[in-house]
This record gives structure tokens, C-alpha cells and sequence, in this order.
């Protein structure tokens, strides 16, 4: 089991920065990937950012050049750096666990809300 909390949402202006935070808990394996997704109202679930147990990343175009991933992994914690905030980027904000031969975990999410 792989517990995931979430934290850093808010409302901030656009052009503003927030970070978020995903620490997990309990059985966590040394090679794994965790990241983070986010679904807007009426919108699917997409891709934001994904960094692996070597530090690759991933991300999404729409946040390439505005968003960083990052994880400590002696805290399990991977962290979503978010500058130059858009209207598009209110969402709420989902952390994922995932490695070979185990299922994928979910935090709660956390709640980003980006104001003109």
C-alpha cells in the first residue's frame, strides 16, 4: 500500500507561481515513477509532469517552459513547481504512484485556482 498526500493548491493571479507537494508513505519501491495530472471542469484527467526513480522527466506541452518536477527521493516527496500561471491551468491537481508490478496509486488531489 502507497498512501499519497497533496498540498500547495490555492488561488493565485495569473502570472503568479505555486508549488505543490506529494509526499508518500508506506511500501515504496526504489524504482518507481510519480507525477502529476490534473482534470479541469468537464475535462478528462491529463498529463501534467512525470519523473522517474532516475530523475527523467516528462511533461505536457501546454506547461513545457512554465512547470518543473522535481522529487527528493530520501523524503519520497516529488514536488510541481508552477510559474507564469494561465486561466487554463485551474484544475485540481492529482499525484500518482506507479512502478513495475504493482498498481498505480492516487492522492485526493488538490485544488488550483488561477483568477484574472
Amino acid at each position: 500500500q502507497v498512501q499519497l498526500v497533496e498540498s500547495g493548491g490555492g488561488l493565485v493571479q495569473a502570472g503568479g507561481s505555486l508549488r505543490l507537494s506529494c509526499a508518500a508513505s508506506g511500501i515504496i519501491r526504489s524504482i518507481n515513477t510519480m507525477g502529476w495530472y490534473r482534470q479541469a471542469p468537464g475535462k478528462q484527467r491529463e498529463l501534467v509532469a512525470v519523473i522517474d526513480s532516475h530523475a527523467d522527466t516528462n511533461y505536457a506541452e501546454s506547461v513545457k517552459g512554465r512547470f518543473t518536477i522535481s522529487r527528493d527521493n530520501a523524503k519520497n516527496t516529488v514536488y510541481l513547481q508552477m510559474n507564469s500561471l494561465k486561466l487554463e491551468d485551474t484544475a485540481v491537481y492529482y499525484c500518482r504512484y506507479s512502478s513495475i508490478n504493482s498498481i498505480d496509486y492516487w492522492g485526493k488531489g488538490t485544488l488550483v485556482t488561477v483568477s484574472s
